[in-house]
């Protein structure tokens, strides 16, 4: 089943200067297209802290995928954290942000600072209403988004960057809102709008934080499909399967290995064409089949693709593995149709007969995509 839309999200944190371990805490779960984030601010800093802050979210983030209501979660958070021997309490702040692929969420918010909503070019926190859950009152919100909204979770390190030095006051919500106005302008990675806003605190703080200070950065978006066929079928009697399911699936349509560009031509009636200047250094080049978006040499260029992938920093460059590697990195939905056909050429003699070099380079890339949070199917014919 498709996802409607899809919620990339991306946290970053800074320490309090001095210690070692942050006493911020995220925990990010997915689950049937719908994401959960649980954002927790450990009371103090270090060690302590961090132990508080980790229990909050873990607790949190089991309990929810389990089903369990809020008030549950709150009780339990409140009986299970270790009471500070210093200030007599067991206390850590927390935020639960939980969307689905339809664009439903859910928000439940206790001492942190408000979230912050992108949608249509501003910047509002969300309604809330309060409510008394457990021993506390939180702050509630169901809502819809939309594909191009932003949702941004912070610990008070953040609102707080710069107090009583650069800035007098601290940054403050209405600048920090105004901030991410800004940056959502320019930006849509997830990944690069935590990092700058980390970027910019740690400069309000002269590099020397006076708290530990976190930020999740969630962009709402239209989901990202690639389909990728690489190698021919064992049996040339499935040629036609393989590229009508290649033909006929959404997003990016990628094609990896000279045999299989011939069987896309052929079965397509369209011309597989070279691109001789898209040669680089121990990479072939890359060529085009009408209704497809990249077509590559297949074992050379895999291998490739995979250190490229590990190193994300690598993948630039017009050659097809690091073009390859930019598609994959892209995409949230990757499904790789994998032909059988056995290569002579690259077999590697110490591996099991019944393992090619193909499946073991196709293996190593869907692990590498499912540890960064990928959906990856493979389809063997």
């Amino acid at each position: 089943m498709m996802e409607r839309l899809h919620v990339e999200v991306a946290d970053l944190s800074i320490a309090k200067h001095g210690e070692e371990l942050c006493g911020d805490r995220v925990e990010i779960t997915r689950n049937g297209g719908g994401v959960t984030v649980v954002l927790s601010d450990g009371l103090g800093s270090g060690v302590k802290a961090n132990i508080l802050a980790t229990l909050t979210t873990t607790i949190a983030a089991s309990m929810l995928r389990g089903g369990a209501a809020i008030e549950d979660v709150v009780d339990t958070i409140g009986h299970t954290l270790p009471i500070c021997k210093v200030r007599q309490v067991a206390y850590s702040t927390f935020t639960i942000l939980q969307i689905d692929s339809d664009g439903n969420a859910y928000l439940v918010q206790f001492d942190n600072p408000d979230a912050f909503y992108v949608a249509d070019g501003r910047v509002n926190s969300v309604s809330c209403v309060r409510r008394q859950v457990a021993d506390k009152v939180v702050k509630e919100a169901r809502f819809r988004v939309s594909a191009g909204d932003h949702l941004f979770l912070v610990s008070d390190g953040i609102i707080h960057a710069g107090i009583g030095g650069v800035l007098n006051l601290g940054w403050g919500w209405p600048n920090v809102a105004d901030y991410i106005r800004r940056i959502t302008q320019q930006e849509k990675r997830a990944s690069m709008l935590a990092r700058w806003m980390i970027n910019v605190c740690d400069q309000f703080y002269g590099g020397k934080p006076g708290d530990d200070a976190t930020c999740v950065a969630i962009t709402v978006r239209e989901p990202r499909y690639v389909t990728a066929a690489v190698g021919p079928p064992r049996n040339p009697e499935d040629d036609p399967k393989m590229v009508a399911r290649l033909m006929g699936s959404p997003g990016t349509r990628v094609v990896c290995g000279g045999t299989t560009g011939k069987i896309v031509a052929r079965e397509t009636g369209a011309k597989l064409v070279v691109d001789l200047a898209s040669m680089a250094p121990g990479v072939p080049p890359t060529a085009t089949i009408r209704g497809t978006d990249l077509v590559t040499e297949g074992i050379i260029t895999l291998s490739k693709a995979v250190r490229k992938l590990a190193s994300p920093e690598e993948a630039y460059g017009r050659d097809g593995a690091s073009r390859l590697a930019r598609v994959l990195l892209d995409a949230d939905h990757v499904e790789f149709l994998v032909g059988k056909a056995v290569n002579p050429a690259h077999q590697n003699p110490n591996l099991p007969i019944s393992i090619t070099l193909k499946e073991q380079v196709m293996q190593d890339i869907a692990r590498i995509l499912s540890e960064l949070g990928k959906e990856v199917k493979i389809a063997y014919y």
